[in-house]
C-alpha cells in the first residue's frame, strides 16, 4: 500500500530521462574518459571550497 505515487514518479522520471532530448558536450567526455588532468585541475580551482582554495570569514 501507499506504492502507487512512488511508482508513478519513478516511471515519470524514467520516460523523462529516455525521450528527452539532452544537451551533452561530447568533447568534454572524451577528455573526461581519456584521463586528461588538465579540466580536473581547473575544475578545483572554481570550487571556493575545495582543499587549499578555503579563505576564512573575517
Amino acid at each position: 500500500m501507499g506504492r502507487g505515487r512512488s511508482k508513478a514518479k519513478q516511471t515519470k522520471v524514467a520516460r523523462d530521462l529516455k525521450y528527452s532530448t539532452q544537451e551533452m558536450d561530447l568533447d568534454r567526455l572524451a577528455k573526461e574518459l581519456h584521463g586528461d588532468a588538465d579540466s580536473v585541475k581547473d575544475r578545483d580551482d572554481e570550487d571556493p571550497f575545495a582543499e587549499g582554495n578555503y579563505i576564512p570569514r573575517a
